[in-house]
């Protein structure tokens, strides 16, 4: 399956998307043309700030007759740059879009930034299947402000990954984000597989 990559308008760690689902999916749509015309089996929003830039994305999907996955990026204390709850976000997509995604991510976050958000469980985590992580604990502020590449604990991050089996029961799609590389991917794969 081949899918189609669109990012946020944006800063992916600033909430500055637009501010309404029309003008985000307005912004997207040529985009979106583009990659189906390309021969996209599907497309892929990754480090979406905000629910109306998302829920734009998929509605611009919706109008080209193709699947869309949603992945969201989150700040140390796992909600969106806009304050927004990584529960309501996926809640207001699934509810709101013209065709609810495909399924949901969390990316461009390290796992910490985010665990203590599932715990609660819910409908909805089952509806996160991606997971690709930064490598780093660091906030976004202070990966941007860092002079040097933070490539974090390779175990703990395998170990978080293969921990977020039970609150994301159908966690599927596994990868890396900023700082990752085919360490972290072989660390994270062995991990899983244990």
């Amino acid at each position: 399956m081949l899918s189609g990559i669109i990012g946020p308008r944006g800063d992916g760690y600033v909430a500055d998307a637009p501010d309404s689902a029309a003008a985000a999916a307005a912004f997207h749509q040529a985009q979106a043309a583009a990659l189906a015309e390309g021969g996209v089996d599907m497309l892929a929003a990754v480090t979406m700030t905000t629910s109306a830039e998302a829920l734009g994305v998929a509605d611009a999907a919706a109008a080209l007759g193709l699947p869309v996955s949603i992945s969201f990026t989150v700040e140390i204390d796992g909600r969106l740059p806009d304050g927004q709850g990584l529960r309501e976000a996926i809640e207001r997509v699934d509810a709101e879009a013209t065709m609810a995604p495909a399924y949901f991510g969390v990316n461009c976050a390290h796992p910490s930034h985010f665990e203590a958000v599932l715990a609660d469980g819910g409908p909805w985590t089952s509806r996160i299947r991606a997971v690709r992580a930064n490598a780093s604990a660091r906030s976004h502020a202070e990966l941007d402000a860092a002079c040097e590449l933070d490539i974090g604990d390779l175990p703990d991050l395998a170990d978080r990954y293969r921990r977020l089996r039970a609150p994301l029961p159908k966690l599927n799609v596994l990868g890396g984000c900023c700082g990752t590389d085919h360490r972290h991917l072989r660390a994270i794969r062995d991990a899983w597989l244990r």
